[in-house]
């Protein structure tokens, strides 16, 4: 074997054997910013599908996981500390707990954070109950239509896993699109469930 093949062996095994990159400077100062540290998403919420506009979803999106896929950049997956210490305790209700998950998409141009929310383990009528604890006898009149269409979803094989709620660009949210409108014209990523019609789409 030549020498030349044996320097390009070895720099192939050593990549494969070398950690993630590092977060860039700012990434880092973004995590320490805001108290987040790296955390593993449930298999059920990355393997479900997810809402990108939380008063009027028309789609549903995903897989998450295949959304990361997509970005075709550094990601990590990233919680707040205070939710991470939250979750580690059982709750005594039994009712599900919602908590964030930042999506941290590291890029030269800057950092991104897809904030979602991980609801992998509500059902439908789970979802509308969490949301009367902040918004009380409104809920089912501003919320209930997505309820019954997230049921049909569900209805249909759609495994539902959270909502993307916001989008912060270098710690400040972005301005002027929802998260779905986003995802449709910026990001080219088509929607997976169209919630109004109750099909499934392909992509």
């Amino acid at each position: 074997m030549s020498r030349a093949i044996l320097v390009l062996v070895s720099m192939f095994v050593l990549a494969c054997l070398s950690p993630a990159l590092a977060a860039s400077q700012k990434a880092e100062e973004l995590r320490k910013a805001n108290a987040l540290t790296e955390f593993s998403p449930p298999d059920a919420f990355l393997a479900g599908y997810f809402l990108a506009d939380e008063m009027e979803p028309s789609a549903l999106f995903g897989p998450v996981a295949d959304f990361v896929k997509s970005l075709k950049c550094p990601t990590t997956w990233l919680i707040e500390e205070g939710d991470k210490a939250r979750i580690a305790i059982p709750a005594n209700s039994g009712t599900p707990m919602e908590y964030s998950l930042y999506l941290e998409a590291d890029r030269p141009e800057g950092v991104t954070y897809y904030v979602f929310v991980d609801q992998s383990a509500l059902t439908p009528q789970q979802w509308i109950e969490w949301r009367k604890q902040f918004h009380k006898s409104k809920a089912e009149g501003e919320y209930g239509a997505t309820k019954d269409r997230l049921e049909k979803a569900v209805a249909e094989g759609m495994k539902i896993g959270g909502e993307l709620r916001f989008i912060l660009k270098n710690g400040e949210l972005s301005s002027g699109k929802t998260p779905e409108a986003v995802l449709r014209d910026d990001l080219a990523f088509a929607p997976s469930f169209d919630l109004k019609q109750g099909v499934k789409l392909s992509k």
